[in-house]
Parts: structure tokens; sequence; C-alpha cells
């Protein structure tokens, strides 16, 4: 039986307090970080071929079916605010497309074909690298797609929660992470998606900072997209270049639109 099916530690779940759930789902959450550690050496391999491909002109893509494809989502719409980067460079796709972000869809996520189908939507190439994300590591909409990736020589990896999955068989780089039983029996939106999300957040924040995006601890290319942001980045804008007046630094970044353009322009 897969890892993520087996059955729950506990119980009788309807039978504990509010703060016995809660507890117990602390308890379980507090295993997750250490199974992430074991899968760095790996990671640092997917980490180091993603870096390449994007300084050659590729993209890097995610592919998943519900928690794990809004998981992808969600990561790649957060690298253009955050990193400064172009629409497009990082891409989300999930089994279902759009609609399947809020509501489930049914059946989407078996299709063998779809997947490949919707990343040559993007025109897909050799340039470009797939990741593909799905708890059990059977999920045919991705499974599906990272075959035809292999045969078109696209890099590929992976992001699963069982031991020898299928995904992890037939991708270069795969990533497992076996967190164990679920609290609920087969809910993988809890550990495993946790898991997959602080894994995703280490793929794309290493990735960035590889790409130049981080000056120091700062994300110099950020989208000045709300008040917060500006606010931050005048901060960021002052402790650079030396202004000591806030509204004159935060006019130079209006000016320039971002922290490393008004950086670059005042010490010209």
């Amino acid at each position: 039986m897969k890892t993520t099916e087996a059955e729950s530690y506990y119980s009788n779940l309807e039978q504990m307090s509010v703060l016995e759930l809660l507890s117990n789902i602390n308890k379980e959450d507090n295993t997750i970080s250490s199974v992430v550690e074991k899968s760095i050496p790996q990671l640092e391999a997917l980490i180091n071929a993603i870096v390449d491909k994007l300084k050659n002109g590729g993209r890097l893509f995610y592919i998943g079916a519900g928690t794990s494809g809004r998981l992808g989502i969600l990561d790649a719409s957060e690298c253009p605010p955050t990193y400064g980067i172009p629409e497009g460079l990082v891409i989300g796709l999930i089994a279902g497309g759009d609609s399947a972000i809020r509501k489930s869809v049914e059946f989407a996520e078996d299709d063998l074909n779809q997947g490949w189908l919707d990343l040559k939507e993007y025109d897909i190439n050799d340039r470009d690298f797939v990741i593909g994300i799905a708890a059990s590591g059977s999920t045919p909409y991705v499974i599906g797609a990272i075959n035809a990736c292999n045969k078109f020589n696209i890099l590929t990896g992976s992001i699963s929660c069982n031991k020898n999955s299928d995904i992890s068989n037939i991708s270069k780089f795969p990533i497992e992470l076996v967190v164990g039983p679920e609290f609920v029996t087969g809910s993988t939106r809890m550990k495993s998606g946790t898991a997959q999300k602080l894994v995703l957040n280490m793929i794309s924040t290493s990735v960035m900072i590889k790409l130049g995006r981080i000056k120091g601890n700062r994300m110099i290319d950020m989208q000045l997209s709300n008040n917060k942001l500006l606010d931050r980045g005048t901060k960021m804008l002052m402790k650079n270049t030396g202004i000591e007046n806030y509204d004159q630094a935060k006019a130079l970044l209006i000016q320039f639109g971002s922290v490393r353009k008004a950086t670059d322009s005042y010490k010209k």
C-alpha cells in the first residue's frame, strides 16, 4: 500500500476534543521538516539543473492535479511580484485547467494525455524544465506529461510522497517526501501538501537567488504593487544609497520603478 493511503495513526477523530485534534495534528506536522531535510542532496542537483536551463533562455513548469497542482500554481504566481521576473518564466499547470484552481474537476487527473497537451500550448521545448508534482506519485495527468517530456529530451523533476513511486522512476531529478500516513487517512492536503509547499519554497527561492534576483537578503526587483511594498522599497533604497530623506527616496523609487534601477541610477 502507498504510504499516502495508509491508515492514520489516530482513530475515532470525531470523539476528540478540539484541543486534542489540534495537538495531534501539530504533532504530525512537526515530523515534516526532518523529512524535507533528507531530500536536500537531491534538491541541490535539481535546482542546479533548473538554474542552468533558465540562464540559457528556458522556463520552469510545474504540473500537477488537485492540491499538488494548486501548490505549483501558487509558487509560480508569486515569482513575478516577488522577484520581478517576466510573466511566463515560471508557469504552473493544473489538471482541469484554471477552473480547477477553485473547484474540483471530476476525473481530470485521470487523463494520461492531457498533461502533455497542456504543456504543448506553451510551445514546450528542450530548453525548458518540467517538475511533476503528485503526492501519490502515480497521477496519470502528471505521469503522461513527464513521459512525453522525456521522449522529447526535456529535463524533468518530480515531487512525490511515496517511496519508489511511478513518477520517481521516470523523472530525471526525483524528490521523495515520505511523511507517513495523514492525520485524516488519505488526506494529502495535510502533511504531504505541507512538505510539497516547503520544497517548492526552497526551489523557487534558491533559483531566483542564483539568477541574481536578491541582493544581500532583499528583494530588489520586487513589484511595487501596493503601499506596503512601496514603503519597504523606499526603506531599502535609503539603506542602499544613504539617502536620508524618505520622500526623496520614495520619489526616486517611483520614478525608476524598482529598487535595483533606482539604486543604480543614484550611484551613477
